[in-house]
């Protein structure tokens, strides 16, 4: 027995388990090479943004109350901004998560009377009360503050365009919300480049119609990002991808200016927008995050790959196939059995560095409206950059997988779940 087989051995893993693993691993190394270089692409270009912008350890100093005149602060912006191939950008950290982020957007461009279109399906769960397709009147949604809604489901995974069409040329649409990886569903993720097909489409009907794209889970797993093909504003979280795995907290949002000038608004209040604000020592990890995510983005990418590979040899539809396209972090597995789903998840987390010792259980986790069971053992709350799985407990009995600070600790955790599955089928 190895150094590894013992350490492996020590988790309780079988010696099938590992040996699946790494017959997985040795099926996908030419598409690690692939993705290593776009991870290399995107690190430069973090890198040439923190030089144009002569970014030094002044950037780092917190400030405290209104928070005016914080370089660092103000400097994050516009480097961000670079990144993404956008006018202006927000970097805050007081935005509690991607769904917050992506509120302020919606409130920050949409105006009682407007109307927006969903035009890649309803979008995540946690933003149905936002817009008011769930949850109680009266609750603050944009439903309430007169904002219409309208949906277009897609069709074998891409957009409706023919209906799109229709509602575009007869009636007024403000705002489509586009959603750029696959939620709870199944269907592709969108790379930034068909989100500007979407994007041209759109804009040769309605040249008005503001085009907001929900990015989380996608940034830098491409050389390039939505706002470089037209986009009008993205919205992410730094507890996802551009945080690296470092951020605690925050989101950011990027695109036209004047659009992003009235997402400020909604984010403090109209008159004071992006020029309050203290950062209260926030700065350093926000820069060293951002750094650090293009890395941490290619080990979550690896970690997926390897998992896809692991259940594709056991059987299991996977969403990316092993050495399918790659434009999110994120890896759907099809279980087809709640027994198998609920196995998965429990094996990820206990190979997880934080809480290895629990045992998820699905529950009403606050925003969705299946119950959810969710491994989470991270180092910050929530974080999805992190190795995580969840899965909403409805057929066909999807887990969703993402994230990976490092690969080898990811593979840890996936050779856990499967495992988990082998024993199961025992």
């Amino acid at each position: 027995m190895n150094n590894t087989e013992y350490i492996y051995n020590a988790f309780g893993v079988s010696q099938r388990a590992s040996l699946l693993i790494e017959d997985a691993q040795r099926a996908v190394e030419d598409k690690f090479k692939e993705i290593e270089a776009i991870a290399e692409f995107n690190q430069l270009k973090v890198m040439r943004a923190f030089a144009d912008n002569k970014v030094s350890e002044r950037h780092f100093m917190p400030t405290t109350g209104y928070g005016y005149d914080d370089d660092g602060r103000d400097t994050l912006d516009k480097i961000y901004a670079q990144v993404f191939g956008a006018e202006d950008a927000l970097v805050r950290h007081n935005w509690v998560n991607g769904s917050h982020t992506l509120a302020t957007m919606l409130y920050g461009v949409l105006r009682p009377g407007d109307t927006m279109l969903a035009i890649t399906g309803k979008p995540y769960d946690t933003l149905e009360e936002v817009i008011g397709i769930a949850g109680k009147d009266g609750n603050g949604s944009l439903k309430d503050f007169g904002v219409k809604y309208k949906e277009l489901e897609l069709i074998n995974g891409d957009i409706d365009y023919e209906n799109a069409e229709k509602i575009l040329k007869t009636e007024k649409i403000r705002a489509v919300m586009i959603q750029r990886s696959k939620g709870y569903g199944w269907r592709p993720t969108y790379s930034a480049e068909k989100i500007g097909d979407i994007v041209k489409f759109v804009k040769s009907i309605s040249p008005d119609t503001v085009c907001m794209v929900d990015n989380c889970y996608g940034e830098f797993a491409d050389i390039y990002e939505p706002t470089d093909f037209g986009a009008d504003l993205i919205a992410g979280s730094l507890i996802k991808n551009p945080g690296g795995g470092l951020a605690p907290t925050g989101g950011y949002i990027a695109g036209r200016r004047d659009l992003v000038e009235l997402c400020s608004y909604r984010m403090t209040c109209v008159g004071i927008g992006r020029e309050c604000g203290a950062t209260l020592g926030f700065n350093r990890q926000a820069y060293q995050g951002l750094f650090m995510a293009p890395h941490t983005v290619l080990q979550a990418l690896k970690a997926a790959i390897l998992c896809a590979s692991a259940f594709s040899i056991l059987g299991f539809e996977t969403d990316p196939a092993p050495n399918g396209e790659r434009h999110d972090i994120i890896q759907s597995v099809k279980f087809g059995d709640k027994d198998k789903m609920i196995a998965f998840i429990q094996g990820i987390q206990k190979g997880a560095p934080i809480d290895s010792f629990v045992v998820p259980e699905p529950w009403d986790m606050p925003g969705y409206q299946d119950q959810v069971i969710m491994a989470a053992g991270a180092f910050i709350q929530g974080a999805s950059i992190e190795l995580s799985a969840d899965a909403p407990i409805r057929e066909p009995y999807i887990a969703y997988m993402q994230g990976g600070l490092t690969y080898e600790s990811a593979k840890l955790g996936i050779t856990v779940a499967v495992d988990n599955i082998l024993k199961l089928d025992d």
